[in-house]
């Protein structure tokens, strides 16, 4: 290319890297020289030569990859742009699994780490065994001085009560999943927070609470509708909670959402849009939060960055569930 150019090799390589002491003429002459040969920089000989590889390592505890999937698509998509690329590691809930991918990974000299967690609670810090920086996904992390993006829990269920109270439900019902879970306990809360805003009391007294499963939500829906009949609409923990929900109530002879609206939570695609009816839900904005890790990782990378912990805002999604 440099030949083709006419000019030293030196030369080409500051053109190509752009380069201020190159007159414009000259650079000109070198990218169409470029063009014509189809030359591409060598991205991680430049990563190298910088001290980046232009890769990032993601640690997820979680086997399943409904929380982990969606945040790694948002790094990506950010990653991409930038020529850079992630390496996704499960260690699977196990610290001897994770060592070891730690040691692999900072062997391969990534420029930083995204922690996914699998439930939005507090999970160890790794800053101890980190000599680059790290920002924790859907956790928080035990280290105050490390960055932490969860999902604003408490704003997720009140948009969930509120659109049921605009729709003049007065009864409304709480199924979610183990108290054990933070999220659950969270939104449990918040839920009676925004009822009692309101003058309403909570259906059945006190809130249901069992696993995060569609078999929980039937068993659920034929004991409140035992216990409270007069209760017309069910804010769920979780979307499989839901769409259990959903079909105990139309084998009950319960239309929904005339006779009671029900509002699901995470948007889980294969729960809320095939469920019958369709689920209204809170949306985790999942792929956002991963793009936003990205963008606190590059500017931790270039020496400025954040602590604390920052709720990254849910939102509503509309289905016939509540229509």
């Amino acid at each position: 290319m440099a030949k083709r150019a006419g000019v030293s090799i030196a030369t080409a390589s500051k053109a190509i890297n752009d380069r201020g002491e190159v007159a414009t003429a000259t650079r000109a002459r070198v990218l169409r020289a470029a063009a014509e040969l189809s030359f591409r920089p060598n991205v991680l000989a430049q990563g190298l030569v910088a001290g980046r590889t232009r890769a990032i390592g993601l640690l997820t505890d979680e086997l399943d990859g409904r929380f982990a999937i969606p945040i790694l698509l948002g790094a990506e998509n950010v990653l991409s742009d930038r020529e850079m690329s992630i390496l996704l590691c499960d260690t699977r809930g196990d610290a001897i699994r994770r060592n070891h991918h730690l040691r692999t990974l900072l062997a391969r000299q990534v420029d930083g780490f995204i922690v996914v967690g699998d439930s939005n609670d507090v999970r160890a810090s790794l800053a101890a065994d980190l000599p680059v920086p790290a920002v924790y996904v859907y956790c928080r992390s035990t280290n105050p001085s490390d960055l932490s993006l969860a999902s604003d829990d408490e704003g997720g269920a009140r948009l969930a009560i509120e659109h049921l109270i605009t729709l003049r439900r007065r009864n409304i019902a709480h199924i979610t999943g183990p108290q054990s879970y933070r999220a659950a306990r969270d939104r449990a809360t918040t839920v009676r927070t925004v009822l009692s805003e309101h003058g309403l009391p909570l259906a059945g007294g006190q809130p249901l609470h069992g696993e995060w499963s569609q078999r929980w939500g039937r068993h659920a829906a034929r004991l409140l509708i035992t216990t409270t009949p007069e209760v017309d609409a069910i804010f769920c923990g979780n979307d499989q909670i839901a769409s259990g929900v959903a079909q105990s109530l139309t084998e009950l002879g319960r239309r929904v959402p005339d006779d009671i609206a029900i509002v699901g939570y995470d948007n889980w695609e294969i729960f809320a849009a095939d469920c019958k009816p369709p689920l209204t839900t809170i949306d985790l904005n999942l792929q956002e939060l991963g793009a936003t890790a990205v963008a606190h990782l590059f500017a931790a990378m270039e020496g400025t960055p954040a602590t604390g912990v920052v709720r990254h805002a849910c939102r509503l999604v509309v289905r016939e569930s509540t229509a």
